[in-house]
C-alpha cells in the first residue's frame, strides 16, 4: 500500500492524475499535471512502490548528481501531492506517474486507497490522442464523467468508445466500481506532430480544468509556448507542399464539420476564462 506521509486535513479535495504513455500523446497530459504541480507549488506526500508495477527494462531508473554533488538513482514511479490553489476553495490531490506494466488493477487499487486516505471527492483523469486535427485550430478536448449529474453540468457525454484502453481507463473503471465521482479529460494532438511537447494541447487541458474548479489557473508562459509551438509548426508546413495541403484539407473538414452554435460556446468559454484571469484584486 502506499504510506501517505504527513497527510494534511484536506477541504474537499479533487484528485488529477495524468501519466505517461500510451494515454499521453505528446506528453500534453502529464505536462499538464507537471504545470499544476510548479504553479500550485504542491507536495509529494506519496508514492507507490515501483517494484510491484513497473518493469525496468521497459522504464528503466536512471542516474544523476544531486544537489549536493552526491550520486543518485530515481526509480519510475508514480508520485501523490497536495496543493492549496490560492484561488480555489477547496484543495487538490494531483497524481503523476508512468502507466505501469504490471497488475494494474491492484496499482488502480492502491492509488484510490491512498486517495481515499486522504479524502478525494472528485477524480478527474487527464489523457491526450493522436488524431486527424489541424494544428491552426483550437485543439479539441472531449470529456466524459461516470455519472449523470456530472455529465449534465459539465455538458459531458457518456463514452461510447468500444477498444483498448490504458490505465485512465482501468481507473474510470475501478471508480464506477466504487462509486467514486469520475471525470476524463482528452485533448487531440494533430498527430503529424507528436513528439513533445504539445503545450497548445496542455493549454487546452487545463482550460477545462478551470471550467470545471470554475476559478483561474496561473499560465505562466504557457500561452506564448503555445503559440511558438504554432508558428514552427506552421514553418514545417511551409518546406512540405504535401504537409501543407494536407493542413488545408484538415481545415476545410473542420470548419465544415463546427457548428456555428458550437463556435460560439466555445468562445464564451474563453471570455469568461480571460475576465476570471484578468480581474483585479478585491478588497
Amino acid at each position: 500500500m502506499i504510506e501517505i506521509e504527513d497527510a494534511p486535513d484536506l477541504v474537499e479535495p479533487v484528485v488529477i492524475a495524468a501519466f505517461e504513455g500510451w494515454n499521453d500523446a505528446a506528453e500534453s497530459a502529464s505536462a499538464a499535471v507537471d504545470h499544476l504541480m510548479r504553479v500550485w507549488d504542491a507536495r509529494v506526500v506519496g508514492a507507490v512502490d515501483p517494484e510491484d508495477f513497473y518493469d525496468f527494462q521497459v522504464n528503466r531508473p536512471s542516474v544523476g548528481t544531486d544537489a549536493n554533488g552526491h550520486r543518485r538513482l530515481t526509480w519510475p514511479t508514480t508520485q501523490i501531492a497536495v496543493a492549496s490553489p490560492p484561488d480555489l476553495d477547496r484543495d487538490v490531490i494531483l497524481i503523476r506517474g508512468i502507466e505501469p506494466s504490471m497488475r494494474w488493477r491492484q496499482f488502480a487499487a492502491e492509488v484510490l486507497a491512498a486517495t481515499d486516505e486522504l479524502g478525494g471527492e472528485l477524480v478527474v483523469t487527464l489523457g491526450a490522442l493522436l488524431a486527424d486535427t489541424p494544428h491552426t485550430r483550437p485543439i479539441p478536448v472531449t470529456g466524459t464523467a461516470t455519472e449523470p449529474d456530472l455529465v449534465d453540468r459539465l455538458k459531458l457525454e457518456q463514452s461510447t468508445y468500444e477498444g483498448p484502453t490504458g490505465i485512465v481507463g482501468v481507473l474510470q473503471d475501478a471508480c464506477v466500481k466504487l462509486d467514486i465521482p469520475a471525470v476524463s479529460y482528452w485533448a487531440a494532438v494533430p498527430h503529424y506532430v507528436a513528439s513533445p511537447p504539445c503545450p497548445k494541447a496542455t493549454l487546452a487541458l487545463l482550460g477545462q480544468l478551470e471550467d470545471l474548479l470554475g476559478a483561474s489557473i496561473p499560465l505562466d508562459d504557457l500561452p506564448e509556448e503555445a503559440r511558438a509551438w504554432e508558428r514552427g509548426v506552421d514553418e514545417l508546413a511551409e518546406e512540405d507542399e504535401d504537409v501543407a495541403d494536407y493542413v488545408r484539407a484538415l481545415e476545410e473538414t473542420r470548419d465544415t464539420t463546427d457548428l456555428p452554435e458550437a463556435s460560439g460556446e466555445a468562445i464564451a468559454r474563453e471570455f469568461e476564462r480571460y475576465l476570471k484571469r484578468n480581474r483585479p484584486d478585491e478588497g
